[in-house]
């Protein structure tokens, strides 16, 4: 097979249920020449090898086994085995729109300083589920929802950054940076996350550009154990905790941590209270508030370390 033009990845982790759907929506592109479909077996223990055997056949889909847990862990296997010098991730529970490939390397050929991009994300709501009336649209985001509209932007800061479920990078810069963050992202069912923020801020400190690509448009699956409040607030506690490692790699740690996250615990939970009338915005603001407990607990923690060493 010639040299792919883009490689397509997946890591997965006991996803037996969605993996299917998210292959077949990479295997079926609108795409202009060669790309490649890469699976990242992350130590699953479900009936994932048996959802990839169909697909072994076919010379553009390569399935890999990690036994080292951990989502960054299986980002950098997939890299390493890539072909092509354009890397685009895909969640093992997202399905591609069928321009998906097409319209992020096109954004890479145009631009040669294009680092990072990700596009737009709707979510999937299975059979019998809907939106809770607490769900609020900040809180949907944590579900992966993401859209910053119709025109491209390119993003200046890293909470803008494209969700890691939608999410393509060049290899180069990766390179650059020595891979995905090892501290960083989801190991296993923990909800450690911000890779991806860490990511944009590398790339801005070093002069390249991230981009939000509005047609690049993905479907998440929103599984129904997460449609209660103590995900969020299990998702929000990770959050904060995700942030306080990002900022002690960034070298950002120290007493000031403990501050800003005691000003945004009672910036939160203020909120919370003056929202009482709105259910969805008052969850929203606990949530952030629990999040910072989080955050706090890890900046303790590491001053706690640093101390020690």
């Amino acid at each position: 097979m010639p040299e792919p033009k883009i490689s397509a990845i997946i890591c997965t982790h006991n996803r037996d249920q969605y993996l299917g759907a998210a292959i077949d929506s990479l295997m079926s592109q609108d795409f202009d020449g060669e790309y490649e479909v890469i699976v990242i077996d992350n130590a699953s223990s479900d009936r994932t090898r048996q959802i990839v055997e169909p697909y072994l056949a076919d010379p553009r889909f390569h399935y890999v086994y990690e036994a080292v847990l951990g989502l960054s862990v299986a980002r950098n296997t997939g890299a390493q085995t890539a072909q092509s010098p354009i890397l685009a991730y895909l969640d093992d529970d997202a399905v591609a729109s069928s321009h998906w490939l097409q319209t992020l390397l096109q954004a890479y050929q145009e631009n040669e300083k294009l680092a990072i991009a990700g596009g737009k994300v709707t979510l999937l709501w299975s059979d019998g589920t809907q939106p809770p009336r607490w769900l609020s649209p900040g809180l949907a985001g944590n579900l992966g929802a993401y859209d910053l509209g119709e025109e491209r932007v390119y993003i200046d800061r890293p909470g803008l950054t494209p969700r890691g479920l939608n999410y393509s990078i060049r290899a180069e810069f990766l390179d650059q940076i020595g891979g995905f963050d090892l501290h960083l992202g989801r190991v296993g069912k923990n909800l450690l996350s911000n890779e991806e923020l860490l990511m944009t801020e590398r790339a801005l400190e070093l002069g390249w550009q991230v981009a939000y690509l509005p047609t690049a448009t993905v479907a998440h699956n929103v599984a129904p154990e997460r449609i209660h409040r103590t995900w969020f607030l299990s998702r929000g506690w990770w959050q904060g905790i995700s942030e306080c490692y990002r900022e002690q790699l960034s070298g950002r740690a120290g007493l000031n941590q403990l501050s800003q996250g005691s000003e945004r615990f009672l910036r939160g939970i203020s909120r919370s209270i003056l929202h009482l009338h709105d259910p969805a915005q008052s969850f929203d603001d606990f949530a952030y508030a629990y999040g910072q407990v989080g955050y706090l607990k890890a900046a303790i923690q590491g001053m706690f370390s640093r101390g020690k060493s």
